[in-house]
């Protein structure tokens, strides 16, 4: 009995202490979530004496910091879906992303076989400086040998990486060769840009997968480097872009939006409005934009697309985005841990919250998403209009709404030939990604000779024979493949050389490839008068 009332009183006292910390610490910038300990002054109380007893006296072994953390993280469930209690061993990774990058030497690997093969290594990055190539296979780390005995990915990650400046030595196999290496770590980018490149002649595309903290650099070195090379017409693409830091989202608006017009303002209970404003003049304040989004794109996405859509600056094409108009504010904790925790709305220039209900609940929160597409909203425009929320008039007349996420100017339905039943099979392993490897290994001066992705995927075919290896591998991998017919060896083809393209020229390749064809650039291309 008396253990059944500690567990309903931990979650009232972590809450306390909780709130007590948050209105004893100091606030961050708005939209810069890392922040110092909030809790070297609170006083020792009831919530430290309950887990002393349970750490002193409890009946059987059990984790104190376990227990704080579940309670925590219950309590965070009865505010919103997007405060979260971030523990210790987790925050780093975190900060990372946000930050865009982290310390390391700069190669993607994977796993075959127990053996860890580099699938490729960043260019002008530590690994190309000391002279690694794809296709090597790490044997040692320093003193530890990383082959054959069941390696795990986050080991090796953990042995790769390390403070900049700091030295590991790693002994590869290149062919039958066994090499020596010493790489200097250093700083390794998380790119927020996954590709620039010219659709055509004119129409330049920007494809952006989150917002950290140097995105806004990344979009602007893309940017003048299109305008270069003849760009009048821009899609840019924040199709499944989650978000991130708001003010990134900020600044790459202003450069679309003339004067200082208002992008966005924010405003809580305890957080007194804010707006944010143009500040200088735009490096593309007059030429023809469309931007993309879907139901993944969210937060800082929805804060450029709302202030675009009410500006009347870009058609926005695609389906109704996520719906998240909450803002956080990140708050380190003593123990290592962080509370990221909602502190305000933000408001389209028009004054749209476009946050979606989320008082039935988290789950039924988290699963809206795929309520949509089960009643039809991700192939039927009508369904894409949020209209429950209060109706707002652009000064083009044009109707938005709030309250549920960003309808689309213009509504393209789900390519469900994405998810054809028998091509998706080659994903449940991989197949199409860990044969791509080995097949461009194995040939790989056939891709040296293209000087960019664009060039590959205008001449390069892939043959049929390069399909029948991919079926007999993915068999081989215990999967059962049925004969493809023409449509699905179109499809598996195409992904094939996406994946082909990205272990030459990482993300750019895979999306120049495939984007080829794509149902929302067609319609861009379209919208823009000028679809070739």
């Amino acid at each position: 009995m008396k253990n059944k009332k500690l567990q309903i009183l931990l979650p009232l006292l972590f809450a306390f202490a909780v709130i007590v910390g948050i209105f004893l610490g100091y606030r961050l910038h708005s939209n810069m979530p890392i922040a110092g300990n909030m809790f070297r002054n609170v006083s020792r109380g009831s919530l430290s004496e309950v887990l002393d007893l349970i750490r002193a006296r409890y009946v059987d072994n059990v984790s104190v910091d376990s227990l704080g953390n579940t309670a925590i993280e219950e309590m965070l469930t009865k505010l919103d879906p997007h405060s979260i209690y971030i523990p210790a061993e987790d925050l780093r990774g975190v900060n990372e992303d946000l930050a865009g990058r982290f310390e390391g030497i700069g190669v993607e690997f994977n796993i075959f076989k127990d053996t860890v093969h580099v699938l490729t290594v960043l260019k002008g990055g530590p690994s190309d400086q000391a002279g690694l190539s794809p296709g090597d296979r790490i044997i040692t780390v320093g003193d530890s040998v990383v082959a054959g005995n069941n390696i795990t990915s986050d080991r090796i990650r953990g042995l790769l990486r390390g403070p900049r400046g700091t030295k590991v030595s790693v002994n590869i196999l290149r062919g039958a060769r066994k090499m020596p290496f010493t790489i200097t770590r250093g700083f390794i980018p998380l790119y927020s840009l996954d590709a620039a490149y010219m659709l055509n002649n004119t129409t330049g595309y920007i494809r952006l997968n989150k917002f950290a903290e140097s995105t806004y650099e990344e979009f602007m070195a893309s940017l003048e480097k299109l305008q270069k090379e003849g760009m009048k017409e821009l899609v840019l693409d924040l199709r499944d872009n989650g978000g991130g830091i708001m003010d990134e989202a900020v600044e790459i608006a202003d450069e679309f939006l003339p004067g200082d017009k208002l992008i966005v303002y924010t405003e809580g209970k305890h957080s007194p409005r804010r707006e944010y404003k143009g500040r200088r003049p735009g490096l593309f304040e007059e030429g023809k934009l469309v931007l993309l989004m879907n139901e993944g794109s969210a937060s800082a996405s929805e804060v450029l697309a709302g202030a675009l859509q009410d500006w009347d600056r870009a058609t926005i094409v695609g389906r109704r985005s996520f719906g998240k108009g909450l803002v956080q504010e990140q708050y380190g904790l003593k123990d290592g841990a962080a509370l990221r925790l909602t502190v305000a709305r933000y408001y389209t220039p028009l004054g749209r919250s476009i946050q979606k209900p989320y008082e039935d609940g988290i789950d039924k929160y988290h699963d809206e998403i795929l309520e949509r597409y089960q009643h039809g909203a991700f192939v039927n425009a009508d369904s894409n209009v949020y209209a429950n929320g209060k109706a707002f008039k652009t000064a083009a007349g044009k109707s938005v709404y709030g309250g549920g996420g960003i309808s689309p100017d213009v509504f393209v339905a789900f390519d469900t030939l994405n998810i054809d039943t028998t091509v998706s099979l080659f994903y449940r392993k991989n197949s199409i990604g860990n044969f791509a490897y080995w097949y461009y290994i194995a040939n790989k001066t056939q891709f040296t000779k293209y000087a960019t992705p664009v060039q590959f995927n205008k001449e390069y075919e892939v043959s049929d024979d390069a399909i029948n290896q991919l079926i007999d591998f993915a068999r081989k991998d215990s999967l059962v493949i049925p004969n493809l017919n023409e449509k699905e060896t179109v499809m598996l083809k195409k992904r094939f050389k996406s994946m082909l393209a990205r272990q030459q020229w990482r993300n750019e390749g895979y999306y120049v490839v495939n984007n080829e064809g794509d149902p929302a650039i067609r319609k861009a291309e379209a919208i823009l008068g000028n679809n070739k």
